[in-house]
């Protein structure tokens, strides 16, 4: 297995931008690539912005952060891609525009590469599936905002081998995070375990057993929790928390994953948290 020097992102999104970040100020030299030149401009000016915010408060020198963005190239062309020895995927969860990227990123890609999914929930071996090197994909699961999270997940398909599981994890460390291995299943670790507590918190309020800020307090301060269930769904987004939650139920048909309706309602009413300014608590 080559050694990981270039890197490339698929998607500039909040995810994407942020894991391009923490790659090019951890040496890397990084291709990002978005769609449109739109998306392409504002994920390379929050990357700004956030780097500016750490040179601000002192984390980072100027010089480091010159260097990092030095280090990163943008583009709307998906073949400037070709040198990657690892390309990561942020975009859209949407299994068939992954599956679709994979294809084109197999045809592209030097044999050695390797090409990771940055899913949350969807499966890794159907994104695996569209390519001739199974063995070389697997998911590499960020966690948000990724410059602070120090989590990364690394999921392995019934296909991947271990040189790349053990190339994933030497990247993981070379960029200061602590990697973990899961099993390509929905929700991986992290997920698996925090969808069916956040749903529960949502049944509890929605019974009325308790207000929204007694169940924050309660989870923070009886549980040592840095945020309440709540609060955390505003933060991750309702949205997101309600699409995750319909993809696990479709895989385990366990009520325990099932949507409360009080969510479904508020997502459909656009209440997607502090994206939206609505959620649980207001942020307007």
């Amino acid at each position: 297995m080559a050694e990981i020097k270039k890197v490339g992102v698929c998607g500039l999104g909040l995810m994407g931008s942020g894991i391009a970040q923490v790659a090019a100020t951890s040496g890397f030299d990084v291709v990002a690539v978005e769609a449109v030149q739109g998306a392409l401009d504002k994920g390379v000016a929050g990357i700004k912005k956030s780097l500016d915010r750490f040179v601000e408060k002192g984390t980072f020198d100027a010089q480091a952060r010159d260097a990092a963005l030095g280090r990163l190239k943008s583009s709307t062309n998906v073949d400037d891609l070709k040198g990657c020895d690892l390309v990561i995927e942020a975009i859209v969860e949407n299994a068939a525009a992954k599956k679709e990227l994979f294809a084109k990123l197999d045809a592209l890609l030097a044999p050695h590469a390797i090409i990771c999914s940055n899913t949350s929930s969807l499966s890794v071996i159907e994104m695996a599936a569209a390519t001739k090197r199974p063995k070389q994909v697997a998911g590499l699961h960020f966690f948000n905002p990724v410059p602070i999270m120090k989590l990364v997940e690394v999921v392995k398909t019934i296909e991947t081998d271990q040189a790349t599981i053990d190339a994933l994890f030497a990247f993981a460390k070379k960029l200061g995070k602590v990697a973990v291995l899961a099993q390509d299943t929905p929700g991986f670790i992290v997920n698996r375990l925090l969808v069916p507590y956040l749903l529960y918190a949502i049944r509890v309020y929605e019974q009325g057993l308790a207000s929204k800020e007694d169940i924050d307090e309660g989870m923070k301060l009886g549980c040592g929790y840095p945020m309440g269930p709540l609060t955390l769904l505003d933060y991750v987004g309702l949205d997101t928390t309600y699409y995750i939650a319909e993809i696990m139920f479709e895989e385990f048909k366990d009520p325990m994953f099932a949507a409360p309706p009080l969510l479904k309602r508020m997502v459909l009413a656009g209440h997607h948290g502090r994206k939206s300014g609505k959620g649980f608590y207001d942020y307007a």
